[in-house]
């Protein structure tokens, strides 16, 4: 009989490696239902914290940030798309996409747990930021993804609007560093394990069948 298995995602929807971690880790667990019977919650991350709601040009914060030329981010975006393509998900970056400050994000998806629809909301997301490149620090795009996702778009408007969940979404991000977290996606399984970074499915797949035998 599968096993309860709760899994802890850390991450932020900024990170495409977290999406491509999602995607496969997805696709892992869908192989490996005869072992386990997962409940993902997601935990906030910002890998941004001081971002300007503004925003900034991804290229620009990338060769502030890590150093990176023109050409090795060229050759990482291409990576990028390219494993992201092969889980499904479609990434339509370039040198002129924007990065976001995600707080109000982190906020909604605070509130999708208690609604029963993070994940779905996870999902919009993502699918809005990488897929169809539109503006996270508008409220209406976060409303719209929201709406996409099942939830009531005037109660998102509410959450976005009154400022509800910071001290949640300060406390789990404070929870999650202190617990060594610095970078995303990590995955926590049953509270005892790490996976870190975006994983293959085959390697996913292969730690969640190995933990759920020690169980």
């Amino acid at each position: 009989m599968p096993k309860p298995m709760r899994i802890d995602f850390v991450s932020d929807v900024v990170c495409p490696w977290c999406v491509i971690g999602l995607k496969a880790l997805e696709q892992a667990l869908a192989n490996a239902n005869d072992v386990v019977t997962p409940e993902i919650h997601f935990q906030p991350f910002e890998l941004n914290p001081e971002m300007p709601r503004a925003g900034q040009n991804v290229a620009e914060h990338i060769a502030q940030k890590y150093g990176a030329d023109p050409e090795r981010s060229r050759g990482t975006r291409d990576l990028i798309r390219s494993t992201a393509e092969n889980l499904g998900f479609a990434m339509n970056t370039g040198p002129d996409s924007r990065i976001w400050n995600t707080f109000d994000c982190h906020r909604l998806l605070h509130w999708a747990g208690e609604e029963g629809h993070q994940a779905e909301l996870k999902m919009a997301l993502f699918t809005i930021h990488f897929s169809e490149g539109r503006d996270l620090s508008d409220p209406q795009v976060l409303v719209d993804a929201a709406q996409a996702a099942g939830l009531d778009p005037e109660t998102a408007r509410e959450v976005l609007e009154t400022g509800r969940y910071i001290d949640d979404v300060r406390r789990d991000e404070r929870h999650w560093r202190e617990q060594g977290i610095t970078a995303v996606p990590a995955i926590i399984i049953d509270g005892k394990y790490l996976i870190s970074g975006g994983q293959p499915v085959a390697a996913f797949e292969k730690a969640i069948r190995s933990i759920a035998a020690e169980g």
